[in-house]
């Protein structure tokens, strides 16, 4: 006979939210399904993290990932996308780390680039994730938006949640 507690062995659907807050703010919220400890570990270890970022739908393939996850620390992901001639590279540089809550980084592959903030707020083994972005300019959010690069939010999270399931299991 097998008996299974109501919501495991299947990561639960969670909503993820998208919203323009201001002409430079992008705010994406969503509720995962483990405790903030392993949230965290799963944004801040190239093991982990590399096993859901991209988003499957984008057609990219996460050649190397570098995190160096602390203040002043360096970060370098590299993608290939079968139709580009040359991978592409983003990086940046972690500004605040504060384990199991926040962690603050640039994205410094364009001066278009955002500063991003991620908040962990665990309530009852699940963990609330804020993601927070702010570009320099209207115009280079418009622009973010306009190449959809701000739409893969709900299926990154997904693979999150996947992800999740097995760690907690664990």
């Amino acid at each position: 006979m097998d008996e299974r507690r109501e919501g495991e062995g299947t990561p639960a659907k969670n909503h993820t939210t998208v919203e323009r807050k201001s002409e430079r703010e992008l705010v994406v919220t969503r509720t995962v399904n483990g405790p903030a400890r392993l949230v965290f570990e799963a944004w801040t270890k190239a093991e982990l993290f590399q096993r859901w970022w991209v988003p499957k739908s984008f057609g990219l393939t996460l050649l190397s990932c570098e995190l160096d996850v602390r203040v002043g620390g360096l970060y370098r992901l590299v993608f290939r996308h079968p139709d580009a001639p040359e991978p592409m590279a983003f990086h940046g540089r972690y500004l605040e780390v504060t384990p199991h809550s926040r962690i603050v980084w640039t994205n410094e592959e364009s001066a278009d680039g955002a500063i991003t903030t991620v908040t962990f707020e665990e309530k009852d083994g699940k963990t609330l994730l804020i993601l927070h972005e702010l570009y320099p300019s209207q115009q280079a959010l418009d622009d973010a938006i306009a190449s959809e690069s701000t739409g893969g939010w709900n299926e990154q999270f997904e693979e999150l949640d996947g992800l999740l399931v097995t760690l907690v299991r664990s």
